[in-house]
């Protein structure tokens, strides 16, 4: 995990996404760099979540199988879920998507292959699954403009991405 230039974190387990100083959003192999490598290479900010949903443009192959996080128990992340991700359509022109779901009569969710056709769809060439479930929530302007688990509250969470103008 790096945060405006710092490394927080180095223990890679799995597919994380990169926003290099020059406003471009990246996935990478956590596995296969360390994070001073990162910071020497000009990364701003790393998160790690995933999978990567959207890849040059087009929806990532096998996404509905990926399992993440089987050493805590948290042994899949597929069906209808509620997602959030983060996309970049170019450099610095980023957009961030929030589904809700497991609402009965609100919303269902949607699969990992149904959110990167959405992303694709808003023209993003790399896009990347963040934290879902109850987590899924976006406010803009100080305003809550989802409705996570159809509560209308947002539930607290430790990490969030913070964009600022």
């Amino acid at each position: 995990v790096i945060r405006n230039g710092v490394a927080f974190r180095d223990r890679g387990t799995r597919q994380g996404l990169a926003l290099d100083r020059d406003g471009s959003l990246r996935l990478y192999d956590e596995t296969a760099t360390t994070a001073a490598k990162l910071v020497a290479d000009g990364v701003w900010q790393a998160w790690s979540f995933g999978p990567g949903i959207v890849e040059g443009g087009k929806v990532v192959a096998g996404i509905d199988s990926v399992e993440i996080d089987t050493n805590v128990g948290n042994h899949s992340i597929q069906g209808r879920q509620p997602r959030t991700g983060l996309g970049m359509i170019d450099a610095n022109h980023f957009v961030a998507v929030v589904v809700d779901g497991r609402s009965s009569g609100y919303s269902r969710g949607v699969t990992m292959t149904e959110f990167a056709t959405l992303f694709t769809d808003l023209g993003a060439q790399v896009a990347y699954n963040l934290d879902g479930g109850g987590s899924s929530t976006m406010v803009f302007n100080s305003a809550l403009v989802n409705n996570p688990l159809g509560k209308g509250q947002e539930r607290g969470t430790s990490d969030i991405i913070y964009v600022a103008g």
